[in-house]
């Protein structure tokens, strides 16, 4: 019996992880890298073609993955047995599609009342918009949210895909997955989790929405942390590169004005004169490499620091010092988080094929019956 060894705060608890777009993926990602033995369940064709090479994935490590045909009864009774045996499933499907494939909340909940089923969708299980597709500019759209990202004048500015794919999506799926394993433990059922990207990007802006309503937070790029105050923004190097700066608080602006030498400076506390005063900041910066002022604000309160590109911050000082990437397949990635002090380092190792199966109920001639038929890779 080949049984996979975790480590960590969730090691014991087993996901059944069905196969999609990134925020599914990540939302395993996060259960893996703390503990977690994530089975990911994927087209029987896919991973049949990628035999057993390692997915390099970042957001498939330390998963186990099988190839199942869930559109025949064959794969729809296999993925049942592995339910069986699973602590939760997550399902990243448009609504009503699990169910036309009988592998829906009340089908695997019939088998195993205690299972935790996750779904994450855009637009969430019900209202008017559910059954329609949309991206995470979509969702981020209705919920407000990307109204309020991008300078003033112009317009709104999409911050990749963060916020409701990644943010309000896969983690809030994951946090949905340990709330209902900790209500488990109290009644010994599990529970459906209705995970909506535009409900999550909602909640990520709680701070911002009474401001909004009072007033105090006003149009987009005219704020104080959104690109409208010269203490809070990015500038220009002499290099061409860029340093981010935020001395929002009096103390650490005084730190950085006599780290500058910057005299005679416009009123900071009159907004009148921040466009002034970011003239000022903008013709300081550009008076020296990005280099030159990491060194002079090194170790100093003046919320300074270097714009760095991705393949610079593996290399910065601080996140050496803190192991905060590390390489896994070859590939450079992100480190687990958060750090749960005192536990193990898990195996980050990229995903491979599970062939043996009967730890999750499928016994060695079931499984080479379906792979005969097709149905199982």
């Amino acid at each position: 019996m080949e049984r996979v060894t975790r480590k960590g705060p969730l090691a014991g608890v087993r996901v059944l992880e069905l196969a999609g777009l990134a925020p599914g993926p990540f939302a395993g990602m996060m259960l893996a890298d703390h503990g977690a033995e994530v089975l990911r369940v994927e087209r029987a064709s896919v991973v049949a073609k990628a035999g057993d090479n390692p997915r390099a994935d970042v957001m498939d490590r330390g998963k186990r993955t099988v190839g199942l045909d869930l559109k025949s009864p064959e794969g729809v009774a296999a993925f049942k047995e592995l339910a069986r045996h699973a602590d939760v499933v997550i399902e990243v499907f448009r609504p009503g599609v699990a169910e036309r494939l009988g592998i829906g909340p009340d089908d695997l909940h019939a088998i195993n009342p205690r299972l935790v089923y996750g779904r994450m969708t855009g637009w969430g299980q019900d209202g008017p918009l559910a059954p329609t597709a949309g991206h995470d500019i979509d969702y981020i759209a209705v919920s407000g949210v990307l109204s309020m990202l991008g300078r003033d004048g112009e317009r709104p500015t999409p911050p990749i895909n963060i916020l409701g794919d990644f943010a309000g999506g896969g983690l809030m799926l994951a946090y949905g997955v340990l709330l209902a394993l900790i209500e488990r433990e109290r009644t010994g059922a599990g529970r459906v989790i209705d995970a909506a990207m535009v409900d999550g990007a909602a909640t990520l802006f709680a701070m911002f929405y009474h401001g909004v309503q009072t007033g105090f937070w006003g149009p987009r790029g005219t704020n104080l942390l959104d690109t409208g105050a010269p203490m809070y923004d990015t500038y220009e190097t002499s290099d061409g590169k860029h340093v981010a700066v935020g001395p929002l608080e009096p103390q650490f602006w005084a730190e950085m004005v006599k780290l500058m030498e910057l005299e005679d400076l416009p009123d900071r506390n009159d907004r009148k004169q921040w466009p002034a005063l970011r003239e000022r900041l903008a013709e300081a910066f550009r008076s020296r490499t990005r280099a030159e002022w990491e060194a002079l604000f090194d170790g100093s309160d003046a919320c300074v620091s270097p714009v760095l590109e991705v393949s610079e911050a593996t290399e910065h000082p601080h996140n050496k010092a803190r192991g905060t990437f590390v390489e896994v397949g070859g590939v450079r990635q992100p480190a687990p988080a958060p750090r749960l002090l005192g536990v193990a380092e898990q195996d980050l190792s990229p995903a491979t094929r599970l062939a043996d199966l009967t730890s999750w109920g499928l016994s060695d001639e079931a499984a080479a019956a379906l792979r005969d038929a097709g149905v199982l890779a």
